[in-house]
């Protein structure tokens, strides 16, 4: 019996230059550390293969929290998700937590697609990340 092959989801992100020190304290690595292996491991029993990805040549300048949300993209092939920015996947941040946010938009992506405007859609609601939805 052959065992079926994952889908890949992955979280991407692109290198930041921050323009006030409140929106650098924002990203807590150790946080961000622990829920990846968490992640990674949830995942891997329900048919994901999880990647963090760095992208070394694509930089963007964090003025604000949405900026930050636009640095962190979402990608799975098998659920249509190509390169999306978190804040397209979950629309506004309820709290400004850089962790809980990549967890519902993980989350999103894996378990309810059929949930997020397709890019170039014009039900797309602005959330003022600077990605030109």
């Amino acid at each position: 019996m052959t065992q079926a092959k994952h889908k890949e989801i992955s979280v991407v992100f692109y290198q930041r230059n921050y323009l006030a020190d409140k929106w650098q304290q924002m990203v807590k690595q150790e946080e961000l550390d622990a829920l990846f292996l968490e992640l990674g491991r949830e995942l891997a029993g329900l048919g994901f293969d999880f990647k963090q990805i760095v992208e070394p040549d694509l930089s963007m300048d964090i003025k604000g929290y949405g900026d930050l949300l636009n640095s962190v993209r979402l990608r799975c092939a098998a659920h249509g998700v190509g390169n999306m920015c978190l804040g397209h996947v979950i629309g506004a941040s309820q709290h400004l937590d850089l962790v809980e946010d990549i967890r519902r938009g993980v989350n999103r992506v894996c378990f309810a697609p059929e949930t997020i405007e397709p890019e170039g859609s014009d039900k797309v609601v602005c959330h003022n990340c600077g990605c030109g939805c």
